[in-house]
């Protein structure tokens, strides 16, 4: 079933910000390569202090067993299984794409995992560096965190938002925060050099606009009841509503809200609530109850539900890949999001699998980048690399001395 449907304001940081990227970016080659020297009064293009610019994407997962506390960093490139420090009671591991932070009951732990992308636009840098702790920032379970090139959100369970300087972070520090005014009813998504909140406003939840310093420039004329999911899509910001989802756009210094509904009744427990996707897609997926998924185009402003067998994990490449879904069988499924036909199928991968919409996090996960997907089996103590496009062929297998009940990849 298809159904289609003012100026910014700058602080002091983003001006330093956008200089260096002008001078870095204007007129030079877009494969140049950042040397390992020191840089010189010709810094070549890309250059970062410290890490090393490479060709290609340098993907690492972050897998942790939540009972242990065990954390390893899996260098997808070279293979190599990295240590780092124990990390007790995870509730949750997240990624902004470099960062892995680590949810537990008292606070959250930030890993600097050493990959991560640079996009400007009409090309992307990828860097590579050494592995190390962060430090500790302040939120347990239910904390989201949201990260742009200049600024770490950092949004608590009681709805308050801390703002970090990404730069203290890529340094090795969290450092000192801000605090943005009021209370959100999600996540705070920085975005278009700017922090989306979501925010009751005259009894109804709108999208509201600030500047980086926290002065609210813009409410936008748009509902979203029982908000719950967001993304960041080229298209804009994609935010789960009761409905459907609202889809947030900046245009020369203005923002929009643009509403995507289901186009039918959805009962609670189908709704989209938390979104899958590649980065850089602009296809996104979610649960829609045990035994289906959503898949929202947001280039089409299109939902379709694909009927699939009992629901455990879920994501897609995008862009005419197959919908990925492991089901309660312990097997990988692709789905041809168009038709809704099952397409590919491998054998049992896992054999202990979780019942389908069973409540918490810690479990096997779908990640998707450009050329592959990685499954994690904790009680079987491995990672499966999947070539998607190739009938989901096992390319790779990861043999682990830790159970990687959360998993998260970085350097995408």
């Amino acid at each position: 079933m298809k159904l289609r449907r003012k100026p910014t304001a700058w602080t002091p940081a983003a001006l330093v910000l956008v200089a260096l990227c002008a001078t870095s970016c204007a007129g030079q080659d877009d494969d140049a390569a950042a040397p390992a020297t020191s840089p010189s009064s010709s810094t070549p293009h890309g250059y970062v202090e410290g890490a090393q610019e490479a060709a290609e994407q340098q993907s690492r997962l972050v897998l942790s067993d939540p009972k242990t506390g065990d954390t390893r960093v899996l260098d997808l490139i070279t293979g190599k299984r990295h240590r780092t420090s124990r990390t007790t009671g995870t509730a949750e591991l997240t990624t902004d794409g470099r960062f892995g932070y680590f949810h537990t009951a008292g606070n959250t732990r930030v890993l600097d995992t050493g990959a991560w992308m640079v996009d400007h636009g009409d090309h992307v840098h990828y860097y590579r560096a050494a592995i190390r702790d962060v430090g500790r920032l302040p939120g347990g379970p239910g904390t989201r965190v949201r990260s742009d090139a200049a600024v770490t959100a950092v949004t608590g369970r009681d709805g308050r938002t801390r703002l970090y300087r990404r730069a203290g972070l890529e340094k090795g520090e969290a450092g000192s925060s801000r605090t943005l005014p009021g209370t959100h009813a999600g996540a705070v998504v920085p975005y278009a050099e700017h922090l989306l909140a979501l925010t009751d406003t005259g009894g109804a939840t709108k999208v509201v606009v600030h500047d980086r310093a926290g002065k609210r420039v813009a409410t936008l004329d748009a509902e979203c009841e029982d908000p719950r999911g967001d993304a960041v899509t080229r298209r804009g910001v994609v935010l789960g509503c009761a409905d459907g989802a609202l889809l947030v756009r900046e245009s020369d210094g203005t923002f929009t809200a643009e509403r995507i509904p289901y186009g039918e009744d959805v009962p609670e427990r189908e709704r989209a609530t938390a979104f899958r996707l590649r980065p850089g897609s602009d296809t996104l997926t979610a649960p829609a109850g045990d035994r289906a998924v959503w898949v929202l185009d947001v280039t089409e402003r299109a939902w379709t539900r694909v009927g699939t067998g009992p629901v455990v994990a879920a994501n897609t490449a995008g862009e005419g890949s197959p919908l990925l879904v492991l089901e309660s069988d312990g097997a990988l499924h692709g789905y041809d999001t168009a038709t809704g036909e099952q397409v590919s199928r491998t054998e049992p991968l896992l054999a202990d699998v979780p019942e389908a919409g069973a409540e918490g996090a810690a479990g096997p996960v779908i990640e998707v980048d450009r050329s592959r997907a990685y499954l994690n089996d904790p009680s079987g103590r491995r990672v499966y690399e999947i070539d998607y496009n190739d009938k989901l062929r096992i390319a790779r297998s990861f043999d682990l001395d830790i159970a990687p009940a959360l998993m998260v990849e970085t350097g995408r």
